[in-house]
């Protein structure tokens, strides 16, 4: 409660006393007729309350003598509740997640009006939810009509994720700790894969040996695993799953759990025999050496596109060495010859999403690295049959590896380091839990 307490009041104090915070929950979602997606709280709204149920609406005035932070929310319903699951209920909301006040939802078009008149900005996600935000918009019209009774409704509507987005961007004490957790488990996910790996597998089958890790350390998966055998390992977001993995050929798990709400995000490539044949090595040795250097460009004070030009410097080498770019190597990062073989950047920031939030650039300069940022660092080369000019021993092979990497005052500390990636205990690892 400390913490999110600490959120608030920082959001608070950046919005003034003339702001009020209005943040919906993430609605429920259908996933066909009766069934319902598990539900999952919108990030924002989750980093300020740590509240995960549906229908709700926290709301943040600065300076209100009455309390600052609202809270609607469902009420107690035992009927419901038998059905559908406990309810924290306005007591609970008070009680357990630190609101100063907290109403039904039901009551939310009588109670919000009044909180809104004689604010001068309304800080919120419009175009998030559309629906709340049509609400949310009458509102405020409502107001406007009852202009000659001597109320002011707000004369602006300013994003939230303006003043917010920035403050996740850098991760306290608390979330790098939930953060290290999700690694801890994510790891642990892969190494199981990696065990059980063999050829005739399918690619579903090691997808279930990491969601089996997540749910028995009580995780969810961040987001959908992609488990790519073969030429399948040369699409980036392949998430079929379905076909058999052959001896011969590599396999990218591309998989991540979330703990309380933190992602985690880690890439491995290993062989299904578990011996990287000599032209595979090769490839994967370099993307190993372009990470390491991408790695050790993340320290204070250097710039967002310093790893990303680390690792292309690598991997432009390394194709020329290999024979599949023929040219000078700065001549060729110029041109973005590298492209048809890398064609992502070398990460993204972490967080709560696992493509968190926060801008790249500061204006038009690339952003400078601060200790708190977490990002991921996942360079590969991909060399699929149907691009020109690979040669037969290449062709299909798909490798990236990724890693979690927070910034700190003394460089960086990479939060995934307990998973293998260097060749030799890979190659000890696949396989050996058969």
């Amino acid at each position: 409660m400390k913490e999110f307490a600490r959120r608030r009041r920082q959001l608070m104090r950046a919005m003034g006393e003339g702001g009020i915070a209005v943040i919906p929950a993430a609605p429920v979602r259908v996933r066909n007729h009766d069934v319902e997606y598990p539900y999952r709280q919108d990030s924002d709204f989750l980093y300020l309350t740590g509240f995960t149920e549906p229908e709700a609406v926290a709301v943040l005035v600065p300076g209100r003598p009455q309390g600052e932070y609202i809270l609607f929310c469902r009420e107690r319903d035992k009927e419901k509740e038998t059905w559908h699951g406990r309810r924290a209920g306005q007591e609970g909301a008070v009680e357990r997640f630190g609101a100063d006040d907290s109403f039904p939802i039901g009551d939310i078009g009588e109670i919000l009006p009044g909180l809104l008149e004689n604010r001068e900005r309304v800080y919120t996600t419009l175009g998030r939810h559309p629906e709340f935000d049509r609400k949310l918009i009458d509102w405020v019209n409502g107001i406007r009509e009852r202009a000659r009774t001597g109320v002011h409704p707000p004369h602006e509507f300013v994003a939230l994720e303006y003043l917010l987005h920035d403050m996740r961007l850098f991760k306290s004490a608390t979330e790098l700790k939930a953060m290290k957790e999700a690694a801890r488990v994510t790891s642990r996910a892969h190494q199981r894969a990696m065990a059980a790996c063999r050829p005739g597998l399918w690619e579903y089958q090691l997808e279930a040996e990491l969601l089996y890790e997540f749910r028995r350390a009580g995780t969810e998966p961040a987001y959908a695993s992609i488990v790519g055998g073969g030429v399948n390992g040369c699409i980036l977001h392949y998430t079929e799953n379905n076909e058999r993995l052959r001896d011969g050929d590599l396999v990218l798990i591309d998989a991540g759990c979330e703990y309380q709400g933190y992602a985690a995000d880690i890439t491995r490539t290993f062989p299904v025999n578990g011996r990287f044949t000599e032209h595979q090595r090769q490839v994967y040795e370099v993307v190993l050496e372009a990470q390491a250097a991408a790695i050790a460009q993340v320290v204070p004070g250097n710039h967002w596109d310093d790893p990303h030009g680390a690792a292309v410097k690598v991997l432009t080498k390394g194709l020329v060495h290999l024979g599949l770019l023929k040219g000078r190597p700065s001549r060729l990062i110029k041109d973005g010859a590298y492209r048809r073989f890398y064609m992502h950047r070398t990460g993204h920031w972490l967080g709560l999403d696992v493509h968190d939030v926060g801008d790249y650039k500061v204006g038009e300069a690339w952003r400078l690295l601060e200790p708190g940022m977490v990002m991921t660092i996942e360079p590969g080369l991909y060399l699929p049959a149907t691009e020109k000019g690979v040669p037969k021993p290449f062709r299909n092979i798909g490798i990236r590896i990724e890693d979690d990497v927070a910034v700190t005052r003394a460089g960086h500390q990479v939060l995934t380091e307990d998973c293998p990636k260097g060749v030799d205990e890979v190659q000890a690892l696949v396989g050996s839990g058969n």
